[in-house]
């Protein structure tokens, strides 16, 4: 389950950075495979993961919460 937590827009460099909750991830393997498939969205431009809290920041522009949605259902 993906939920957006926040979103930070900086207009100067047309990129935003947005906060999500993923619900599941439980061990690296997890960091590793969300990581990668968010990665691949086109726009994206940096993903952090971390496990502790369960939330995910991506950086970029161009992309919208559908594509980082399906990605993660990967």
């Amino acid at each position: 389950m993906l939920c957006l937590v926040s979103t930070f827009e900086e207009r100067a460099m047309n990129s935003i950075q947005r906060t999500y909750s993923v619900a599941g991830m439980t061990c690296e393997h997890c960091k590793v495979s969300v990581t990668r498939e968010i990665s691949k969205v086109a726009g994206v431009e940096s993903v952090a993961v971390d496990l502790v809290t369960g939330r995910v920041d991506v950086r970029g522009s161009g992309f919208d919460d559908g594509d980082i949605e399906a990605a993660v259902a990967e």
